[in-house]
């Protein structure tokens, strides 16, 4: 099927025209509105200069104008693009000249830091705002408000697009620059076919447009197609693409209020809506949810969670202590991903009930764990080796030749994405998941990595969310550090910690210091500044073995 993701979306809104196809605190959109929407603000672009290819940048927090700009440029032929809605005006500014940004849709309470980049990104043809600034401060560029300009033009008219139309998903602006990885939208629906579709019980992506409207529709009316919130943000992979999956088969998309994560408010949107898909990425996102569930409880309110079938999570492994706890308070199926902005899912660990546990990754086909001289790694063979996927994948980073030969590498002429996370095969083929190959500490010789360390450390009852770093050490090169958020009650010691390490692993993976704290400074995508952490590990006092 060689269609844009937005002409499968143009012919869903056609044959499910009454349908309500977003929700957002005090607002639904059916399928018709949503695609009129979507044609007045690519009329509006195309005034302003934007032609297919041309980049249009999301800068927006979640909600219906995050998915309107993303089928507005769809309809073109251009280019979304998300834009971390936590950059300041100078990040944004860089991110958009790297982009080669046409068009910046943006959320109004970010307009302060739209100021930046209106005044330096030259090729920056038109700007939208979607809502209004706050009134206590900067009121941003002047430029024209989302409803004033679909007011002002006519839908334009549909045109079928083909799938070698694309869109950039930035990824990495936590730990260096921001890198764009181009996917083509054939290669992305593609990648969609085993969690959009085969939920539904359609084996293979549908071979024709036709095909796939008959999906959505037969999905609509007999109730099966998802209702899907993303509490990740939308700028989040995992968040867009899942979303944009639901509406290619009659779904629902739920947003909640706009802001930071509120949990309350999530799971009283989850009941009030019906909501039966929640996607999240990591602990970061999901442990505030789970608290707040027990928290309800303690206080006798419960939250219904009636409606909850499936919660997704993708960018770092779920804790089993937060799988259970959900499967013991709803039926529900959690599918925990392991994969990235460059290709996957590697693998999955799908867990029905707590008797599912401890969780186990297990690969996907399309999976191989990659050793020294590209050589295949063998199950139970212990040689730790790098996850690569020869599924369907990006054509590479935007304007960098180099990185993208690194990362898309061709492996015995099958072509391979292999952004650089490392992992073992256990001998019943499941998959151990140790982290980013970038992340690995070298002390005295010995390799260390941090997330079998972390893993360890998220087991202690005290302990909520961890990061584990190198920091310089005059004799060992590095020594291992860890910075550890506990529990409001806890008492458990930086030397408590590190003894609950040993028992588990080799004392050279034993943290030298432990700093403990209340919380780590996780983005809304369930990433950290390792820069902050390495930091803060150093200001720590350590405690020598």
């Amino acid at each position: 099927m060689d269609v844009s993701i937005g002409t499968i979306w143009e012919a869903v809104c056609r044959a499910l025209p009454d349908a309500v196809a977003i929700t957002e605190p005090g607002r639904e959109l059916t399928y018709r509105a949503f695609d009129e929407r979507a044609s007045r603000l690519a009329a509006a672009l195309e005034s302003a200069g934007v032609r297919a290819g041309d980049t249009v940048a999301c800068y927006l927090y979640n909600g219906a104008a995050y998915l309107e700009t993303v089928f507005a440029a769809f309809k073109l032929g251009a280019v979304p693009a998300n834009a971390n809605y936590r950059y300041t005006g100078e990040e944004l500014t860089e991110l958009l000249a790297d982009a080669d940004a046409a068009a910046l849709v943006f959320s109004g309470a970010l307009a302060d830091r739209v100021t930046h980049a209106a005044a330096h990104v030259r090729t920056l043809k038109t700007l939208v705002r979607a809502g209004h600034p706050p009134a206590d401060g900067p009121p941003g560029p002047d430029v024209p408000e989302l409803e004033a300009v679909l007011a002002a033009h006519a839908p334009r008219e549909p045109r079928p697009r083909p799938g070698t139309d694309r869109l950039f998903m930035y990824t990495g602006g936590t730990t260096g620059k921001p890198k764009g990885v181009v996917w083509q939208l054939s290669d992305l629906l593609h990648s969609l076919t085993v969690p959009v579709f085969r939920p539904l019980g359609v084996a293979g992506l549908p071979t024709t447009l036709d095909e796939a409207v008959a999906v959505a529709v037969a999905a609509h009316h007999d109730r099966r197609a998802p209702t899907t919130m993303p509490v990740v943000p939308l700028m989040h992979a995992t968040g867009l693409f899942n979303t944009m999956g639901a509406l290619m088969v009659g779904g629902r998309a739920v947003t909640t209020r706009q802001g930071g994560l509120a949990p309350e408010h999530v799971w009283h949107t989850v009941a009030e809506q019906s909501v039966d898909t929640v996607i999240v990425a990591g602990n970061a996102v999901c442990r505030p949810l789970v608290d707040e569930l027990v928290r309800a409880e303690r206080a006798g309110a419960a939250h219904d969670l009636g409606s909850l079938r499936r919660l997704i999570s993708s960018g770092t492994a779920l804790d089993d202590r937060l799988k259970k706890a959900l499967h013991e308070r709803a039926n529900v199926t959690v599918i925990d991903a392991i994969a990235s902005s460059e290709g996957g899912p590697f693998a999955f660990a799908i867990t029905s009930s707590a008797s599912d546990l401890p969780a186990r990754f297990h690969p996907v086909p399309a999976t191989k764990v990659v050793g020294d001289g590209d050589r295949f790694v063998e199950p139970g063979s212990e040689e730790t080796g790098i996850l690569a996927y020869c599924g369907p994948m990006p054509l590479g980073y935007y304007k960098d030749t180099e990185k993208s030969a690194r990362t898309f590498r061709t492996i015995d002429g099958v072509r391979y994405a292999v952004p650089g996370d490392l992992a073992r095969i256990e001998a019943d083929g499941a998959i151990r998941f140790l982290g980013r190959g970038s992340g690995v500490i070298n002390t005295g010789g010995e390799k260390v990595h941090p997330q079998e360390v972390e893993s360890v450390l998220l087991t202690h009852p005290e302990v909520t969310d961890c990061v584990v770093v190198g920091v310089p050490d005059e004799t060992w090169g590095e020594r291992v550090a860890a910075v550890v958020a506990v529990t409001p009650a806890a008492t458990a010691t930086g030397e408590e910690l590190r003894d609950w390490v040993r028992r588990s692993l080799a004392g050279y993976k034993v943290p030298r210091s432990v700093v403990v704290t209340e919380a780590l400074p996780r983005t809304p995508t369930g990433k950290l500044e390792i820069a902050w952490a390495r930091r803060t590990a150093q200001e720590g006092d350590p405690a020598e073995e």
